[in-house]
């Protein structure tokens, strides 16, 4: 279990937030309290939460989360990276450019503040701008509501899926009021292997994604060789 592997030789867990194959939203509030209770920091992959559902790192307690752009109605290429500004403080930064320096000098140099000093050259300017575009876009809406109606996805998804016979369902089932997973259920055709069940259904006008969803290990401990993967939005 997560507790049997902590103790206090741990110093960071990355976990995601909601899986991008099973759909399952992990406890990450009990996680985080547990980490910090051996004195860990956590690392929280929010990819496939912060453009589904209301996320609100003070509340949580993560000491890093990321994001990216394109699964968030924004642009290809960005994404960002939230840090408590005192643990960011701590750090040294990863990469030399511009605006990253405080003052140079022949034998030493010195660092700017969070979070200039992890952002070295020249930004992804456009992208910065597309990103902050699509931020104000899920916001006007609400994540709030945006939530609530991938819960009616979500429940009428998995309802029809699972009425189909011959197919197997990966992930936990949603709550009655289809809360309790991701708007999206991976699967497979008993029959049919999963490549080519896309294929079929394209022609129908269905895009679903087929393959191992940059989730290998995990295919390989459910015992197949890649799954279909229905997503709503």
């Amino acid at each position: 279990s997560f507790t049997d592997n902590l103790s206090d030789r741990t110093k960071l867990v990355a976990i995601n937030h909601a899986s991008n194959t099973l759909g399952c939203v992990n406890p990450v509030e009990d996680i985080i309290m547990l980490a910090h209770a051996v004195g860990a920091k956590v690392l929280l992959d929010a990819c496939q939460s912060v453009p589904h559902m209301p996320v609100d790192v003070q509340d949580l307690d993560c000491d890093f989360l990321v994001a990216s752009g394109h699964k968030m109605c924004g642009p290809t290429g960005i994404g960002f990276l939230y840090g408590k500004y005192d643990t960011l403080a701590l750090m040294p930064p990863w990469q030399g450019g511009g605006e990253m320096i405080d003052e140079v000098f022949l034998d030493h140099s010195t660092y700017a503040a969070p979070p200039g000093r992890f952002e070295a050259g020249t930004p992804a300017i456009a992208q910065a701008v597309g990103l902050g575009a699509a931020c104000d876009f899920l916001m006007g809406i609400g994540m709030e509501n945006v939530a609530a109606y991938e819960h009616h996805l979500t429940k009428k998804l998995w309802d029809t899926l699972s009425s189909i016979e011959g197919l197997d369902l990966y992930g936990p089932p949603p709550e009655p009021d289809g809360s309790g997973r991701g708007a999206l259920v991976a699967f497979n055709a008993a029959s049919v292997h999963a490549s080519d069940m896309t294929f079929f259904l394209d022609q129908e006008g269905l895009a679903l994604r087929a393959g191992h969803h940059c989730t290998q290990p995990l295919h390989r401990l459910l015992e197949v060789p890649g799954s279909l993967r229905a997503s709503c939005y």
